[in-house]
Parts: structure tokens; C-alpha cells; sequence
């Protein structure tokens, strides 16, 4: 999912370079969106984490 924040945040500035600023602000919006579910995955991820141990122990 970053990959893909990523690759709208390069279409956002690439087209915004050459003067679209309706496709730069969407693809940026699009960016800015992917990018925070992303953070909430991760945060979500490392508490699951956390509260579960690290695997089972024998």
C-alpha cells in the first residue's frame, strides 16, 4: 500500500510540473489517503503485536 501512496505522490508532482492541477490535487489526495491507512496499519500491527508475545514458546 505505501508503494502505491507512493507512486500517486510521483503522478501528483509530475502533474503538477507540467501545469495539471485537478489530476496533481487528486492524485495527491489519493496519496495523502493510502499513506494514512497505511500508518494505521502499522500502528494496528505493532499493538497486535505486542499484546500477542512474540509467537509460542515451548
Amino acid at each position: 500500500m505505501l508503494y502505491w501512496a507512493l507512486i500517486f505522490l510521483v503522478i501528483a508532482l509530475i502533474a503538477g510540473l507540467f501545469g495539471f492541477g485537478g489530476i496533481a490535487s487528486a492524485s495527491a489526495g489519493i496519496a495523502q489517503i493510502l499513506f494514512f491507512i497505511f500508518l494505521v496499519l502499522l500502528v494496528v500491527s505493532l499493538i497486535m503485536y505486542f499484546v500477542r508475545g512474540r509467537g509460542t514458546r515451548v
